[in-house]
């Protein structure tokens, strides 16, 4: 799958502009997007979120010859941005997951549980009577600040994550969870954002028979890591917060085939992924997600779909010509599994729209229209440029807090080339070096 490695001209050169020197080494956390993994899952493929057969973490410690602190995250794959804030919280400092009195309460319905077992990291590793796996960073705090990288759903999680760390929780009293109490002002020096539906993507909506796509898209995902490694790789969908904990020797098919019937898979369930990475449900996590003053963000967009009149099935066969105008359809080169949602494609006979071509003006909902068509097969290229209303600007060289920082696109990438998935290291280390250059300057 040959790319063309290419970026907005601002970017390159923003990036250019930075002093080769490091200004800080402060530690960087990678948090994966929707459906995603950490890195001691998919056991026995070798195959890793952050860089597929690559491996970016490892290249990123080695940046610019000096040994660095760079963590991958595992949280929910497919829990909301709260949740996931939750535990990547815990799994940076330690202690165990508390997603907090009136939270819990308020989605008692749906089984929510405030503090459920097998969620918990140690600080210490001379203090673990339970075995519990490591906390990433125990230090952290003000004078021990972090850089967050992350990618699709990640974006979401870590901008929750610093509004309650610096703010505490917007329901008031949460219990005396750690998080909730506000006051954690500079514990994040920087956030960059990559391929991250900050007003949400339209997927959300072009897939509408929600669970049995969950199920088909987690086996392609765990179909892609299998192919250099095991038939059989581990995946898990973490919802222990709600009783719906995987058993031993249950692969995630199994599983959703029992579960699926539980209130959390319900397209209108407003504490999940399904809820929060839609555009109107986006709208209402922008509503109390603020950017910080205090915080450097950086994002950076992808685009893998271009204007035709035809389109493609999943063998790049040309199929069938339509009046598109303005309409996106997925290149021929984008992974597999992505082109028939990224643009039309026909059902046998039907024509179905996908983000490409699909909009909406009902009442009450956000608005799309034809600025959301491009996409890289997963997410509108323009939801990734920041939140809407919030402070931004497109880069121009010097960084400054409290304001979004477009860094530009990469043409031709789709949601997982930005990674690295099934792409040489040659076309995926340059992002991570000029994201490495432009956080290590700061």
């Amino acid at each position: 799958m040959g790319k063309f490695f290419r970026a907005a001209a601002f970017a390159v050169a923003a990036a250019a502009a930075l002093p080769a020197s490091a200004a800080n080494n402060d530690p960087i956390v990678l948090v994966h997007g929707f459906l995603g993994f950490g890195p001691n899952e998919l056991s026995g493929t070798g195959f890793r979120y952050w860089g597929g057969f690559n491996d970016v973490a490892a290249h990123m410690r080695g940046y610019n010859g000096v040994t660095r602190k760079v963590m991958a995250a595992s949280v929910g794959p497919v829990s909301s941005n709260w949740d996931r804030a939750v535990e990547l919280y815990y799994q940076i400092k330690g202690g165990c997951a508390d997603y907090g009195a009136k939270h819990t309460a308020k989605f008692s319905a749906y089984g929510a549980r405030r503090q459920p077992a097998g969620k918990c990291w140690a600080a210490s590793a001379s203090n673990n009577p339970n075995n519990y796996p490591l906390a990433l960073y125990p230090a952290w705090d003000a004078a021990h600040p972090l850089h967050l990288v992350a990618h699709s759903q990640g974006g979401q999680t870590i901008r929750v994550l610093i509004q309650l760390l610096e703010n505490g929780s917007p329901n008031g009293d949460e219990g005396g969870g750690a998080l909730f109490t506000g006051g954690k002002t500079g514990w994040i020096k920087s956030a960059t954002t990559i391929s991250t539906p900050h007003n949400g993507t339209t997927l959300r909506d072009v897939i509408v028979d929600y669970v049995p796509k969950i199920s088909e898209l987690a086996g392609q995902v765990v179909e892609v890591a299998g192919l250099g490694g095991s038939a059989n790789p581990g995946y898990n969908f973490k919802l222990e917060q709600y009783g719906l904990a995987q058993v031993a020797a249950e692969n995630f098919r199994d599983f959703l085939a029992r579960v699926k019937g539980a209130p959390f898979w319900s397209l209108n369930h407003r504490n999940s992924a399904q809820w929060d990475l839609g555009p109107d449900g986006a709208r209402e996590l922008n509503n109390w997600v603020k950017t910080s003053p205090n915080v450097y963000y950086h994002a950076i967009a992808n685009v893998a779909t271009e204007q035709g009149s035809s389109c493609c099935n999943d063998t790049d066969r040309i199929i069938a010509p339509f009046q598109s105008g303005a309409y996106q359809y997925a290149r021929n080169d984008m992974m597999f599994f992505l082109k028939n949602t990224a643009g039309e494609w026909v059902v046998p006979s039907i024509l179905m729209r996908g983000i490409g071509s699909y909009t909406q003006s009902a009442a009450g909902r956000v608005a799309v229209d034809s600025s959301w068509f491009p996409n890289d097969g997963v997410v509108n290229t323009v939801s990734m440029k920041w939140p809407a209303g919030q402070p931004a600007r497109n880069y121009n060289g010097v960084p400054v807090r409290g304001s979004w920082q477009y860094l530009g696109y990469y043409a031709r990438y789709d949601h997982f080339d930005v990674l690295g998935w099934l792409q040489p290291g040659s076309a995926v280390y340059p992002i991570y070096d000029n994201l490495s250059k432009l956080v290590y300057g700061l």
